[in-house]
């Protein structure tokens, strides 16, 4: 499935990040936009987008699982490249009626505030539950971004950036408008899940008159140390997910994820920023697992057992895309999801895909309201997400058994500063 795999946690020493280099492009984005299809039910990620990614490059025991500290100032903010935690929270407010940029401006500030007490495995600033007392810091991160709405609601509209445009519609998409988008959005991920509540909490706490509660949705991951040796990730739908992540180490990472600093599209508060996609996809579970072992990975394009492409070798081998069997067949089917997702096969399109899984019970349906809540970082989502999104509506046979619920784009400033907090830059500048 995903053909990605995330990075490592970083650490502080790791926290500067070289800035990108602008993107280059002769389309315009309206344009890209307008022509962007219509036909899109895909999971939607470059290298294949039900996308996971590879757990931390050691296994670790669970007596130190609470020990882990990530870092909330620097470069970029918490929660993009750092690896992924074993229980989420994504939430997505809107501001209350009247509030405005100086309500916004001091909800940002507790917020900020907030995250880094929590995220050094202290206690919230006033009125702290106690849900985490005994806990570390367990790798909490909280990370922090704006919707479109958000700039008309406090007169910021100058200052909105173009790359924000609302994404373009897809025919078979189901998105529920009332689980979409959203003036602010913040995501939550942790190693325990006290922790995890405790930081909702507390950030809905903060919240206060200045806004409410738009939609709220949860999510897991394999814990730390569940597994005897690191793998990959596997999804709800038991495949290895996330072998071709972005590495932070490729020359074109940042390019590709991290806006940069001297953008000539973005306005200045976006430097060393990003633009996370975020779709509630439910999976088709019964449909699914009534496939044979082998329908599934030529679903796919992988082994179920371990990841590696049909064509053979192991997880991380080169996928043949020409390959064919005795009778002429290609081996890695045409439409394959990992072939039509791969980034040679969208113009070097790739984002870094940082999901969760999510089971919500049994639906209205009868069936597993199950899936993922799929979440990519790219510096620009009409060079990344979109090109991937309109080429997997072009025959993704994975289509068949997913289905987009919901959907939000917002736009994740760089990191704060000592002393600042995330934002500033836009509701100060």
């Amino acid at each position: 499935m995903a053909d990605q795999s995330l990075p490592e946690a970083r650490t502080s020493e790791e926290n500067p990040v070289a800035p990108a280099s602008p993107a280059g492009g002769g389309v315009s984005r309206r344009t890209l936009l307008a022509t962007a299809g219509a036909t899109g039910i895909a999971l939607g990620a470059a290298g294949g987008a039900v996308g996971y990614a590879a757990a931390p490059a050691g296994a670790t025991p669970l007596t130190s699982v609470g020990a882990g500290e990530a870092v909330f100032h620097g470069k970029h903010q918490p929660g993009i490249t750092d690896a992924l935690q074993s229980r989420g929270h994504l939430v997505a407010f809107d501001l209350a009626p009247g509030a405005g940029r100086r309500e916004a401006a001091a909800l940002l500030r507790r917020w900020s505030d907030t995250a880094r007490r929590l995220m050094a495995g202290g206690p919230a600033a006033h009125g702290d539950t106690g849900i985490a007392l005994d806990a570390g810091p367990s790798s909490l991160t909280v990370t922090f971004g704006f919707g479109h709405s958000f700039f008309g609601r406090t007169g910021l509209q100058k200052q909105r950036p173009v790359s924000l445009d609302p994404l373009p519609d897809f025919s078979a998409d189901q998105l529920d408008k009332a689980r979409s988008n959203g003036d602010l959005w913040v995501q939550i991920g942790a190693n325990d899940a006290l922790v995890a509540f405790h930081a909702l909490r507390a950030i809905q706490k903060d919240a206060g008159e200045a806004a409410r509660v738009r939609w709220q949705m949860n999510g897991f991951n394999r814990s730390p140390g569940a597994t005897a040796h690191p793998m990959t990730a596997r999804n709800l739908m038991g495949q290895v997910d996330g072998t071709r992540n972005p590495e932070p180490a490729e020359p074109d990472f940042d390019q590709r994820i991290f806006v940069p600093a001297s953008g000539a599209e973005d306005p200045a508060w976006m430097a060393n920023g990003s633009y996370a996609v975020v779709r509630r996809i439910r999976m088709l579970l019964d449909d699914w697992d009534g496939l044979s072992v082998k329908a599934q990975e030529d679903v796919i394009g992988r082994r179920k057992a371990d990841g590696a492409p049909l064509s053979g070798g192991s997880e991380t081998a080169e996928m043949d895309l020409e390959k064919t069997d005795a009778e002429g067949n290609l081996v890695v089917p045409i439409d394959a999801h990992a072939r039509i997702s791969r980034p040679d096969q969208n113009g070097g399109a790739a984002m870094l895909r940082r999901p969760f899984s999510f089971h919500d019970g049994i639906g209205a349906d009868g069936v597993p309201d199950a899936g993922l809540l799929f979440v990519c970082w790219q510096a620009d989502p009409l060079r990344g997400f979109v090109p991937v999104q309109r080429k997997l509506d072009r025959g993704d046979a994975l289509s068949r058994f997913v289905r987009h619920e919901a959907s939000g784009l917002f736009a994740v400033p760089g990191g704060a500063a000592e002393g600042e907090y995330v934002g500033q830059g836009l509701l100060e500048g």
